[in-house]
C-alpha cells in the first residue's frame, strides 16, 4: 500500500485542578472552539466536547504523527492560558495533571450499512 490511512478516535476526559467547580457555563461554547482549534492545528478533529463545572469530555480523531500525551498536554496548556486571558477573574483556574483516554471504535454511517 503506497499511502497510510488511519482513523484513531479517542474519548478523553480530564478535570480541573482539585476537581474544583471552575468551568462556568458561559466559558464552554468558546472553550469548545478553542480546543477544536488546538486539535485541528495538530491535524486532528474534535467531534464533540462537553462537561460539567469540574471536568470535560472530548471525542476526537487524532493524527498518529503526534503522541496522544503530547496532544493532551497541548490542549490543556493552551486552553488554560486562554481561560486566564479571556476570564481574568479565573486566577485559580488550572487542569489536573493527568487525563483518561479511551479508544473508541468508529462505526460506518447507517446509510452505508445495507
Amino acid at each position: 500500500m503506497s499511502h497510510t490511512y488511519t482513523t484513531l478516535m479517542c474519548h478523553g476526559v480530564f478535570s480541573t485542578k482539585h476537581r474544583a467547580a471552575l468551568l462556568k457555563s458561559e466559558m464552554m461554547p468558546e472553550l469548545v472552539k478553542v480546543v477544536g482549534g488546538i486539535v485541528r492545528d495538530r491535524d486532528g478533529k474534535l467531534l464533540a466536547m462537553n462537561g460539567t463545572s469540574n471536568h470535560v469530555h472530548l471525542l476526537m480523531i487524532f493524527h498518529p504523527k503526534l503522541a496522544l500525551s503530547d496532544l493532551f498536554r497541548d490542549v490543556k496548556a493552551v486552553s488554560s492560558n486562554w481561560v486566564h486571558e479571556k476570564f481574568p477573574g479565573s486566577t485559580g483556574f488550572g487542569w489536573q495533571e493527568g487525563y483518561g483516554a479511551f479508544s473508541v471504535r468508529s462505526f460506518p454511517r447507517a446509510s452505508a450499512l445495507g
